[in-house]
């Protein structure tokens, strides 16, 4: 899963309280109980008819993963809290429940079941904080992009969001999100390399303000990009210059290269 922190794992990506639970279950002879966790919320976003659900994906490859290394182990016993034959445990878990989960993309409603948890309570306790942060975060984008793209009617939408986004992976996973929403493509670059949701893009204000004229900015974009040839009109004045400076490169440039 994608990271910030060099090579470590999101293993540790959970609540404190979920550890001291599993802790204290374990030392009650509760740890192979089974358990039914479900995740659902209780109202849509102002006032919408529905959700969009996504982030599934993401959840399946944490659980494949989820292991305690060396690192993980030395630090919780320097808690002071937790008892040897719990982080001896720690060291050999494996996730053994079952998970059953709605489709990413699918429209999704109030008191509804987004995903079960089947499982012993320390595998399903260990794992609700990353469900959570993975299924809440990727479902809101993916719900107000879904309602953008609605509203816009077959326009062609693009998500723009890693530049406002909180944090680094919030910009490549809400990219993803937008995409299972129904935006076209996004752009932010590492959001296709990873996840294949179409990077586009054009030219930002500063292209157009490195050339003499606003004119001569869009030609040489023109020249180079003639199939993919989208301009920036607001730099200066749309009316007075935008819109006529574009419409004279169309003339000039684009329609006698075909």
């Amino acid at each position: 899963m994608y990271n910030n922190l060099g090579d470590r794992k999101l293993s540790m990506l959970m609540d404190f309280y979920e550890l001291t639970m599993a802790n204290g279950y374990f030392a009650n002879g509760m740890k192979d109980d089974i358990v039914y966790f479900d995740m659902f919320f209780r109202k849509n976003p102002d006032g919408a008819g529905f959700s969009i659900v996504a982030g599934l994906a993401q959840v399946i490859q944490y659980i494949k993963e989820l292991k305690f290394d060396d690192d993980d182990i030395e630090y919780l016993r320097g808690k002071n809290l937790f008892k040897d034959e719990f982080l001896k445990y720690l060291k050999n878990f494996k996730f053994s429940g079952d998970i059953y989960a709605i489709p990413e993309g699918t429209p999704v409603f109030p008191g509804e079941p987004l995903l079960t948890v089947r499982a012993k309570t320390i595998d399903a306790q260990l794992i609700e904080t990353m469900l959570l942060l993975t299924i809440n975060h990727q479902s809101l984008i993916a719900t107000k992009a879904n309602r953008i793209v609605r509203a816009a009617k077959g326009r062609p939408i693009m998500e723009f969001g890693a530049r406002r986004s909180q944090g680094y992976d919030g910009a490549i996973y809400g990219a993803r999100a937008a995409y299972i929403g129904g935006v076209n493509g996004t752009a932010t670059t590492l959001a296709d390399e990873v996840f294949e949701v179409p990077a586009l893009g054009t030219m930002a204000h500063s292209w157009v303000q490195m050339f003499e004229s606003e004119y001569e900015a869009f030609k040489v974009y023109a020249e180079n990009y003639p199939d993919r040839c989208t301009l920036l009109i607001d730099t200066y004045n749309v009316i007075k210059s935008g819109i006529p400076n574009a419409i004279r490169v169309s003339k000039e440039v684009l329609e006698p290269m075909g």
